[in-house]
């Protein structure tokens, strides 16, 4: 299957919203299954966004992935980009 890189970036001033959300978006990561890696995008030392890079069949799953993020449910996020990505080292 092809991997997709999943790119949101926080709205402004939304830390405590991502704190809120945040055991929930980890369980959802954990058992989603599809999770290859991922993390929080930094900005000042705070966390501002996140990246997550899926093993999905297409980007369809990926999107639906992404719409189930209990990040974006909450509003979270200001933009969400998902692209095929390549793993080609590591």
């Amino acid at each position: 299957m092809p991997y997709f890189a999943v790119i949101c970036r926080d709205k402004p001033d939304s830390l405590s919203l991502r704190m809120e959300n945040r055991e929930a978006h980890l369980a959802y990561a954990r058992d989603s299954g599809v999770l290859f890696l991922g993390g929080p995008l930094i900005e000042d030392g705070q966390m501002a966004g996140s990246l997550a890079i899926l093993d999905v069949a297409d980007l369809a799953a990926a999107q639906d992935w992404a719409a189930h993020d209990p990040y974006g449910k909450a509003g979270l996020f200001q933009s969400v980009t998902i692209n095929e990505w390549k793993r080609v080292i590591g």
